[in-house]
């Protein structure tokens, strides 16, 4: 898997939703990023290209999740992250970041995947993103963002129900969509602690938490198939729990990049 910074070149959708500025997720500019780069780093196949440009602004290659179940579950669990991300930073107060987070996957996923989605039977959900972007916007209770982030999830859970088949097994599967998650954790840390942004440290958190939740419902699965896969896995989150204490960005970002690239790289070798 490589890992590339996506553009926000085709981008607009997002804005169109909630009427924001797409500038990394949070829409804060990051340090050294040239103008229209997104703070998304993405895992791709060698080339990093599908079908829709650059392999979908997620950073997931399109053409491939149509066939393989992995690159299909990492889409999901893309969006999943950012609405994780976007439900605790609205919680934490931190609600324009909500706002914008619980946005992006339209664009940077979801409508790059519409293809796909329409051959397996999923029922488009992209407008509970939308109505969750809205109601943040409008400074709906927390408790309401999470009702509209639980709906999400269960539009998610049922997508995976229709994920493509092949003849890897259902914990070799998981523990391809985990290690496509941490592999993002890590890099978006090594990018934020290049500045004191926050866009880079939420998304990350997203990632992380992600991870978090794919392999809690899928660590029997793994466990049972393939004891390294899954050491490696728990390794990695606890480093990353490590990294990502919560939503809001610690004062100092001191984690040890190269305990957290070697972990990532010890899961990716044993998922592959």
């Amino acid at each position: 898997m490589k890992v590339e910074l996506k553009t926000w070149g085709q981008l607009g959708v997002a804005t169109a939703l909630a009427g924001l500025t797409l500038a990394g997720c949070t829409g804060e500019a990051v340090e050294g990023e040239e103008a229209g780069e997104s703070a998304i780093v993405g895992t791709a196949g060698e080339t990093g290209e599908g079908e829709g440009g650059e392999g979908g602004e997620g950073g997931v290659e399109i053409a491939a999740a149509a066939n393989d179940p992995v690159v299909y579950g990492a889409a999901l669990a893309v969006a999943e992250a950012h609405v994780i991300a976007a439900r605790d930073a609205y919680a934490a107060g931190k609600t324009d970041a909500g706002a914008e987070m619980f946005a992006h996957p339209v664009s940077e996923v979801l409508l790059e995947m519409e293809p796909v989605f329409a051959e397996r039977g999923v029922e488009d959900f992209k407008s509970l993103f939308s109505q969750a972007s809205d109601a943040a916007l409008n400074g709906a209770d927390a408790n309401e963002i999470a009702g509209q982030a639980d709906a999400i999830f269960a539009a998610l859970r049922a997508a995976e129900e229709k994920a493509p088949t092949s003849d890897a097994s259902a914990g070799k599967i998981a523990g391809g969509v985990v290690a496509d998650q941490i592999e993002r954790a890590v890099a978006m840390y090594a990018q934020a602690s290049e500045s004191t942004n926050y866009g880079p440290y939420l998304d990350g958190y997203g990632f992380y938490k992600a991870a978090q939740s794919a392999f809690e419902r899928s660590a029997d699965a793994v466990r049972a198939e393939d004891t390294t896969l899954a050491g490696s896995i728990e390794t990695a989150l606890g480093l990353l729990s490590e990294a990502y204490p919560s939503v809001a960005r610690p004062e100092s970002l001191d984690a040890n990049q190269g305990a957290l690239s070697g972990a990532s790289a010890s899961v990716l070798l044993a998922a592959s």
